[in-house]
């Protein structure tokens, strides 16, 4: 039986507990970008994101019977606190289970607006799960996150406001995608109104489930997601918002880490306000959109592009992270690793060779007679430049790597700088990701093989939901089949870093 979204969308009931939020013009980033683009500030609803609308509008249809018993639901965060205020307002009682990864802001929100926490596993699969057994076990109503009508159309409403306060032409609307029921509820409504509004679809690089799924033509379960989004990050979209995406998005946009620490920064420019990192995923796809068509026959120019602002409860220690990350990501700093001759005059020569650049690092150690490797960050005005510096520098004699878009030199290598150690002899350089959390650190020493010696070390809190450590192991030849079974079950993501050149030219 089809859903009539038009109708669901035009009599759902969020008023009753959200507001309209506004359509702000953002002229700064409008001037930078060559077109105009607008931001849709879910970030002011009460719960400080657009989930209380879906949330809402399913409990505000439920029987009183059901509302007697209670709802709930599983959540990492967003959705949490609109499940909490939307049963405080009718008077019900919400159980939330959230992952034990969850940051302390978010569980104590939802617990102030009267939420019961119950914490378990480390992801969302593991809380939702849990939720489920509680459900059958105190026959409450599952408050689904995503993949329900009454949800999908609440969150539609967004939609219907975006043509309201826009009525002239608008080229695309911008959506961050996790499971879907967003792009859902605004594409149904959008497309069926005014189809010749593109519906583009935003997601991380490292959680894709909506856009592997659209396609292969069926729905794709994530092994693992990046937790930097944690609001997005979902292995697997849902039946209906599957259903809904592949009939009303027009195309999806992957962005990467830097880039959504960047739209972060322009947010926070244009109107003083900090988005979390869904939040800010659509402005990143916006952007990443106006460059890509910039290098097309005829670019991008004067259109109207809206991007809604879908969540602002940011993890304040995180902010250290997004701020070293918003200058690549903006394409603002150049990271390079430079070998210069070691000779007297050599380095000063290099000195002057990068001129009035603006320097944002420099590092350097003595650590061979005739070569020097210097790790040197840059401000730059675009994407473009780097390449051309690096050119620079090889005709000068200086043979150069651009390192601005490798993981292990931004995460590890600027923070470690300082030589190679001769006692390091077969080191294999690996890094690792872990759920962050007290005591993760710990237990993933206590995951180590005590036979093997850790020959460096680094760790450095990013105040994000995930831990990064970069370890040096020297694993005798005769234990490699139990060092390859250990990365096997070990449980996290790793990575293999010992050919990385970074590494071999400074560690």
């Amino acid at each position: 039986m089809s859903i009539d979204y038009l109708k669901k969308i035009l009599t759902s009931r969020v008023y009753d507990l959200a507001v309209e939020t506004p359509l702000e013009f953002a002229p700064g980033l409008s001037e930078r970008m060559g077109n105009r683009i607008y931001f849709k500030r879910e970030d002011m609803q009460s719960v400080f994101s657009f989930k209380l609308r879906g949330a809402y509008n399913k409990m505000a249809q439920l029987s009183s019977a059901q509302l007697k018993r209670g709802v709930i639901c599983a959540s990492a965060g967003n959705h949490a606190q609109g499940v909490a205020l939307s049963a405080s307002h009718l008077g019900c009682r919400a159980l939330i289970v959230m992952p034990v990864t969850t940051p302390a802001v978010k569980i104590d929100a939802v617990r102030a607006r009267g939420g019961e926490v119950v914490l378990h596993g480390e992801s969302y699969s593991d809380a939702y799960q849990h939720a489920l057994t509680l459900e059958k076990k105190l026959k409450l109503t599952f408050v689904h996150p995503f993949d329900d009508p009454d949800v999908i159309a609440g969150q539609g409403t967004i939609g219907m406001e975006i043509l309201r306060q826009h009525p002239g032409s608008v080229h695309a609307v911008f959506v961050a995608v996790g499971g879907g029921g967003l792009i859902g509820g605004v594409g149904a409504y959008i497309k069926l109104v005014r189809p010749d509004i593109k519906i583009i679809g935003v997601q991380t690089t490292d959680s894709d489930a909506m856009t592997r799924s659209l396609h292969s033509g069926r729905r794709v379960t994530l092994t693992d997601v990046g937790l930097f989004s944690d609001g997005t990050a979902v292995k697997q979209v849902g039946e209906e918002t599957f259903r809904l995406a592949k009939k009303y998005v027009d195309e999806m946009i992957l962005v990467d880490t830097d880039a959504v620490c960047a739209a972060i920064k322009d947010v926070f420019t244009e109107t003083r306000s900090i988005l979390e990192p869904a939040g800010a995923l659509a402005v990143a796809g916006a952007k990443a959109y106006i460059e890509r068509q910039s290098n097309q026959k005829t670019p991008l120019r004067d259109e109207t592009l809206v991007a809604i602002a879908c969540g602002a409860n940011m993890n304040f220690d995180r902010l250290r992270f997004v701020a070293e990350r918003a200058e690549v990501g903006e394409a603002h700093e150049a990271v390079f690793a430079v070998t210069i001759p070691e000779e007297r005059g050599s380095f000063r020569r290099f000195c002057h060779l990068v001129g009035a650049r603006s320097i944002t690092e420099f590092n350097y150690r003595i650590n061979d007679e005739k070569l020097a490797h210097v790790f040197v960050g840059l401000q730059v005005a675009n994407r473009a430049e780097p390449p051309k510096i690096a050119r620079q520098f090889d005709k000068q004699g200086f043979k150069t790597i651009d390192l601005t878009h490798d993981e292990l030199a931004k995460l590890h290598i600027r923070h470690l700088v300082g030589g190679k150690s001769a006692l390091a002899s077969g080191e294999l350089l690996y890094r690792f990701e872990f759920p962050e959390r007290p005591g993760a650190l710990m237990r993933f020493l206590d995951s180590l093989a005590p036979s093997w010696n850790i020959s460096l070390f680094h760790y450095r809190s990013q105040g994000g939901d995930v831990g990064r450590v970069l370890v040096g192991l020297q694993v005798p030849k005769a234990e490699m089949k139990a060092f390859r079974d250990f990365l096997a079950n070990i449980g996290f993501r790793s990575w293999d870093e010992s050919q990385n050149p970074a590494y071999q030219l400074f560690l």
